[in-house]
């Protein structure tokens, strides 16, 4: 069996390595090799996760909550920068949003802020709630309906399904009848200030009725279709 030179070195250095701590080649490979279970090749018995409760009401929509139940979010999470904000604009008045319509609406390009200043701004105190205890937060999102702005788009009655991407290429899709559900928001204020960077500058999707990882944050692209969208993007590093 022919070893390459640095498959040699490799095997050297890990022999080495082990006479120094008293280990075998083996013993030390066993040690090195990431601890992965085999997929099973039948269905087997899994134990389900736990998720917390949203509190929907009998209708599914997420109750509203006095300002005085108001509490700050504990905790937040970006998958794909190290648990960390990207570094973009976090300016809500400088957002830069791509519109892609997919041959859905009638307008399309990039959406700013100007376009969003002239809709009936709304302002709703939901609980963001993780599937896990944490994140988690009572706040106050003020923002425009997503169903105003797609009118605003031209959306058109074929027009199905929406994926929302965020700047750390995070994404969600759903149907247009959940997007277009009343209290489905974007929003670029946090109680009552600029959303902080790390809860989802300059502009984050608020699902109150879904858990907090469908609530994109920082989004830099909309996406609609009638049928299908095309692969997703790659997160950074991927």
């Amino acid at each position: 069996m022919k070893v390459s030179r640095r498959h040699a070195l490799r095997l050297s250095g890990t022999a080495l390595t082990g006479l120094s701590i008293g280990l075998t080649h083996e013993q030390l490979l066993a040690r090195r090799a990431p601890q992965q279970s085999p997929d099973p090749d039948s269905l087997v018995d899994a134990q389900p996760r736990t998720v917390s409760d949203l509190g929907l009401r009998r209708d599914g929509s997420a109750p509203e909550h006095p300002l005085g139940d108001r509490e700050p979010i504990s905790g937040a999470i970006w998958r794909y920068t190290n648990r960390e904000p990207p570094q973009i604009d976090f300016d809500y008045r400088n957002l830069r949003v791509k519109i892609d319509g997919g041959r859905t609406t009638t307008r399309t390009g990039t959406m700013r802020f100007a376009d969003l200043e002239p809709l009936p701004r709304r302002e709703h105190v939901f609980l963001l709630q993780c599937g896990a205890p944490a994140p988690r937060g009572i706040v106050k999102w003020t923002g425009v309906r997503f169903s105003d702005v797609a009118e605003m788009l031209g959306a058109q009655s074929f027009a199905r399904y929406a994926r929302f991407v965020g700047s750390d290429n995070y994404f969600v899709e759903e149907d247009m009848t959940t997007m277009m559900h009343p209290q489905v928001l974007l929003a670029w204020m946090l109680d009552d200030e600029p959303i902080p960077p790390e809860h989802g500058a300059p502009l984050r999707l608020v699902v109150p009725f879904r858990w907090g990882a469908r609530s994109v944050k920082a989004i830099t692209e909309i996406q609609l279709t009638a049928t299908s969208f095309p692969a997703p993007p790659r997160p950074p590093n991927a």
